[in-house]
């Protein structure tokens, strides 16, 4: 993009108070250059940062603590206070505590992003066992931020350099997979996705590969039906659309014979078809992106990681993709803009206003 990147100001969660959220944080922040990129707002407690800052040793990073996000220090890590009491933590265990604090940032942090005061949202993990309450009951990040932002369809998709998976199922039980598995749901789920390469990855024509969802891609209706009588429709239908879908190929070998490399993204059936291949290739590296929403939201591609927490373990190395993917995306969707408007402005001159009922009905 020619035009200078702009300085967005980056929303950080805690995720789970008792998990690796706010070790990450403090690893990838001790790296001041990081700031010429991003204004990063952290949403916890002054305490809650302290208390990660003196057992991870990173007790020299500096941080300015607000209440008030039309005061942010464009130059330092801000910490936006979302709870003053004293908060219980005990890193590796899983709390009644550690989740509701998690969700409680959560909660703010994507308040802040929708009344504008941040321009994008980096999610830490939460747990789904002590997440769950009267004001949150989601599976996860991303149904929730779907009704948050009212998007009528959303696709999680995973990122690590040119490699790009997402999933048509997320967190559903093997065996109730295939019910989910509808020409409408492939078609808008694909459609999301082209759309997101578009806007969000500047690729203009995206090609994107269906996998099976049976071995062999049912072997022409010998284990399964639906690569027949589902998924081969619904990729004819977006071929009809225009878009460049292609499949459904056989996931077993699909991957390790590096047939994605011939696409943009791939669409996997359900949730271990996707990530299994996914994580075996990105190196620690991979990005939770969410196509599909209004806002920009990123998160690394991991979970709480309760096993480590507290013990100055964690990799951060997903933490700092995600981010920098966040800033990338948001940057990417200025030059979508303006590439949009100048397009517009060329040809205005040849632009019929549509001012009628009639006009608008054609």
């Amino acid at each position: 993009m020619s035009q200078t990147p702009f300085k967005p100001k980056i929303g950080i969660t805690t995720g789970d108070l008792n998990g690796v959220g706010i070790e990450l944080i403090l690893k990838s922040f001790t790296d001041h250059k990081i700031l010429e990129y991003c204004t990063p707002v952290i949403f916890a407690s002054n305490k809650a940062i302290n208390f990660y800052k003196n057992i991870s040793g990173e007790t020299h990073l500096q941080y300015a603590g607000t209440k008030d996000l039309k005061v942010l220090n464009p130059k330092a890590i801000n910490v936006f206070t979302c709870w003053d009491e004293e908060v219980p933590i005990k890193p590796g265990e899983l709390t009644e505590a550690g989740g509701k604090y998690g969700i409680r940032s959560l909660m703010v942090a994507t308040q802040c992003l929708k009344d504008g005061q941040i321009d994008g949202l980096l999610t830490n993990p939460i747990h789904k066992s002590n997440s769950q309450s009267n004001d949150f009951n989601y599976s996860g990040h991303t149904p929730f931020l779907k009704e948050k932002f009212a998007a009528k369809e959303v696709a999680m998709m995973l990122c690590c350099d040119d490699m790009k998976v997402s999933l048509l199922t997320e967190h559903v039980p093997v065996q109730e997979i295939s019910k989910y598995v509808t020409v409408d749901a492939i078609v808008s789920k694909v459609r999301v996705i082209n759309a997101s390469l578009i806007k969000d990855f500047g690729i203009d024509r995206p090609k994107i590969a269906v996998l099976a969802l049976n071995p062999h891609a049912g072997d022409n209706g010998l284990v399964g039906k639906e690569e027949e009588q589902i998924i081969f429709p619904a990729i004819e239908k977006l071929k009809a659309e225009g878009i460049l879908a292609f499949g459904p190929y056989s996931a077993d070998s699909f991957f390790a014979r590096q047939h994605d490399k011939q696409f943009d993204c791939t669409l996997a059936m359900y949730h271990d078809q996707g990530l299994i291949p996914f994580k075996s290739f990105d190196k620690g590296m991979g990005v939770n992106y969410t196509a599909g929403l209004p806002i920009v939201r990123t998160s690394p591609d991991h979970g709480t990681a309760f096993d480590i927490a507290g013990k100055n373990m964690a990799d951060n190395t997903s933490f700092l993709e995600a981010l920098f993917l966040c800033i990338d995306v948001l940057n990417q969707r200025i030059g979508y803009t303006e590439a949009i408007k100048n397009k517009l402005q060329k040809s205005s001159g040849k632009i019929k206003l549509k001012k009628t009922k009639e006009d608008i009905e054609e």
